[in-house]
């Protein structure tokens, strides 16, 4: 199967979730995190903003902050097709950017530098139990991720995960995936 056709029927399969599993889902998939003894090590962590029916990011930022951890989040320059992370501590130093994604002001945050982050939950669509993941498109995370040697996850529903992502020579697999039924290692 394709990456888009997989895309696809992921994006169908998300857009049919209730509001109430939504939430409850990303309310187990939390706890999971905050259990883990990568979570609790962090210092610094880099997290993307939701939005839609990605996993809530919004309350792992606060539980972040409450503990006293660092959040940094990406800036796409998509000129250059890179991007870089930025420390925010508050949801105001951020704005709306392209395709409605809420990235940091510039002028307001400070650029991190990759060996300062100590676990990066890395966003995506489509997921298989190896680690494998498709992105949405823009390969920010794949031309970032050869450049990061610390630890990765990514969260998903287990509704995201299929048995096989196609995968190129220069895809990199995170370390663990977090659903609401468990961590795959």
């Amino acid at each position: 199967m394709d990456k888009n056709y997989l895309r696809s029927l992921i994006k169908n399969k998300l857009a049919n979730m209730t509001d109430n599993e939504f939430w409850q889902y990303s309310g187990d998939i939390h706890k999971q995190l905050f259990s883990l003894p990568e979570w609790k090590i962090a210092q610094t962590i880099a997290v993307t903003i939701s939005t839609g029916r990605e996993v809530d990011t919004t309350h792992i930022i606060e539980k972040a902050w409450q503990e006293k951890k660092n959040i940094v989040v990406p800036k796409c320059h998509p000129e250059m097709k890179t991007m870089d992370f930025r420390l925010i501590t508050s949801f105001n130093q951020l704005e709306r950017v392209f395709f409605g994604l809420l990235e940091p002001k510039v002028e307001e945050t400070e650029k991190v530098n990759p060996n300062q982050i100590e676990l990066m939950i890395v966003p995506g669509i489509v997921y298989d139990r190896r680690g494998y993941r498709i992105g949405y498109g823009g390969g920010y995370f794949d031309r970032y991720l050869p450049h990061y040697k610390n630890q990765t996850l990514s969260l998903a529903f287990s509704s995201q995960i299929v048995d096989i992502v196609p995968t190129e020579a220069h895809d990199i697999a995170v370390s663990a995936l977090i659903t609401e039924d468990g961590v795959i290692s």
